[in-house]
């Protein structure tokens, strides 16, 4: 039996999804033999993934969304690092109840980029998302070298806001060995920049963004772009409507005038972390994560699993805390059943609450259903 699921987000992180279900699987069967793989999409979780598969855990002290220092980790093994930007810049960087949609900076991901640099990576797996930010990857750039000046040619203000006043962008300082590094951008959004299904507009309400500070943000995002088109040629125009570009805030955005080529999180999580032997092993895969939805079907883990066990050759169960996909959908991604916790709990407060426990019932079930 392969575990390749996903946190269940409020609840229980991947690794602790893995211990649950092996747990109950070995209620009914005690011999079973399990083979846990945590996983994640490139979102919050990334790194504890890496490490659970290998990877050493390291440490960086960067700058937070706010500008405060923060202690961040970044995952590597061997020349390979997978660094997530949710450590430096992510929603739960935040004080408790404060959002700062149009100053929240991404520089401290910048930093941690560096840190992965200096460490000796030389292909590093940029995982992107549950950001605070919307700076299109402002801080990054100034953070990796890069000079955003004000029309005085000081320095723009941190954030997404700040950017209405950029007059200039050198690119000339950014760091020399980004140009000798495989960055690769992970991601399960395809967005483009700015515009109606752009970073400000579809994601700057989960960050605080009211009405007015959407049309703020999305204006000075294609400032931006232009400024970056004037100082570095048609690429900064073709990035903006680059698929991936308005993932975490538009820090896709900044990743690509890196040179990062995107690819959806999963797929390159799966193959960081050492998915295909490990599947070909498998009798079952079991996958989840904490609501198995619309959004399951586009980039998340569970369905990215679910192909690449599928293509294989072997059969997908997944399980949840709460289900909100029909049967042939969940056929159509490739997975058999799905066994959400509110089928042995319907109070979804308790789920959340007791997700561990009632976690363990559930994959009893399944071992029953599957082992005996």
């Amino acid at each position: 039996m392969l575990i390749a699921a996903d946190k269940f987000k409020g609840s229980l992180t991947a690794v602790e999804v893995a211990e649950r279900v092996t747990a109950g699987l070995r209620r009914a069967v005690p011999t079973v033999q399990v083979e846990a793989l945590p996983v994640a999409d490139g979102g919050d979780g990334t790194v504890d993934a890496a490490v659970a598969a290998g990877f050493e855990r390291r440490e960086a002290r960067v700058a937070g969304p706010l500008g405060d220092e923060v202690t961040a980790a970044f995952a590597l093994r061997g020349d390979t690092a997978v660094v997530e930007m949710a450590e430096a810049s992510g929603l739960q960087r935040l004080p408790a109840g404060v959002l700062a949609p149009l100053t929240a900076s991404t520089h401290g991901s910048g930093e941690l980029l560096r840190a992965a640099l200096d460490a000796g990576a030389r292909t590093i797996v940029f995982g992107v998302g549950g950001s605070a930010t919307t700076d299109g990857g402002a801080g990054m750039l100034t953070a990796l070298g890069a000079r955003l000046l004000d029309a005085d040619g000081e320095p723009v203000a941190p954030g997404g806001g700040g950017l209405a006043d950029l007059a200039t962008a050198d690119l000339s300082g950014l760091d020399p060995r980004l140009a000798e590094v495989d960055l690769i951008l992970a991601s399960d959004v395809d967005n483009p920049l700015t515009g109606p299904k752009g970073a400000p507009a579809v994601y700057g309400p989960q960050k605080g963004a009211s009405p007015d500070d959407v049309a703020t943000l999305d204006a000075a995002l294609a400032h931006y772009a232009k400024v970056l088109e004037a100082a570095v040629g048609p690429r900064a125009a073709e990035h903006a409507s680059a698929p991936g570009a308005g993932a975490a805030g538009g820090i896709g955005y900044g990743a690509l005038l890196l040179g990062a080529r995107f690819r959806a999180g999963i797929e390159v999580m799966l193959d960081v972390l050492g998915f295909a032997p490990a599947v070909e092993r498998a009798y079952l895969v079991i996958t989840g994560e904490g609501s198995l939805d619309e959004q399951t079907l586009h980039g998340k883990a569970p369905a990215g699993v679910a192909a690449a066990a599928r293509a294989a050759g072997k059969e997908v169960v997944a399980v949840c805390g709460r289900l909100a996909l029909a049967p042939e959908a969940l056929g159509r991604a490739g997975i058999r059943r799905a066994y959400p916790l509110t089928d042995e709990e319907p109070d979804v407060t308790v789920c959340i609450a007791d997700a561990g426990p009632i976690l363990e019932r559930v994959a009893e079930r399944i071992g029953r259903d599957f082992l005996v």
